[in-house]
């Protein structure tokens, strides 16, 4: 697949396509080639960390799925929303929405929005912070961390 020379909405979804299927069929070297050198990962677990750290703390997870399915993908000349489910070895399933910013055919950044989590298809609750002022969290105790992934490009970038 050729990146459309013209740049735009089209450019940045087939770029965030290609990188997505590199990152299921575990294909490292071409996963790297699609990512900017200043490339940038961020998500409830991580902190702006570099392409050598999400190769060190991310890759490793996508080991464990065994399903990667996009569900829907926003587009425009920037970047892309992308909407996935992965179910893992362990029976474990999660939905996450990424934004990932698309430069010159390469992405140069995602951001990680975690979803709902699933083991053995029930859903698990996540723990609720107790934030001043919010009535809803003094009427519940925190329930145990589900059966997330950390750095969710795990599953994807």
């Amino acid at each position: 697949m050729s990146v459309p020379e013209s740049g735009g909405a089209e450019a940045a979804e087939l770029a965030v396509r290609r990188l997505y299927d590199a990152f299921h069929g575990r294909r490292r070297v071409d996963t790297e080639g699609l990512l900017t050198d200043d490339f940038r990962f961020t998500s409830p677990y991580d902190d702006g960390i570099d392409k050598a750290a999400y190769f060190e703390r991310c890759w490793p997870n996508g080991d464990r799925f065994v399903e990667f399915s996009i569900e829907r993908v926003a587009a425009d000349a920037e970047g892309a929303y992308v909407t996935y489910w992965c179910s893992t070895k362990e029976g474990d399933g999660f939905r996450n929405t990424e934004y990932l910013k698309v430069r010159n055919g390469r992405v140069a950044s995602v951001d990680v929005y975690f979803g709902e989590s699933y083991h053995d298809g029930k859903f698990v609750p996540q723990p609720q912070t107790e934030r001043e002022g919010d009535a809803r969290s003094n009427d519940r105790e925190a329930t145990p961390q589900g059966a997330t992934v950390p750095g969710a490009p795990e599953t994807a970038p």
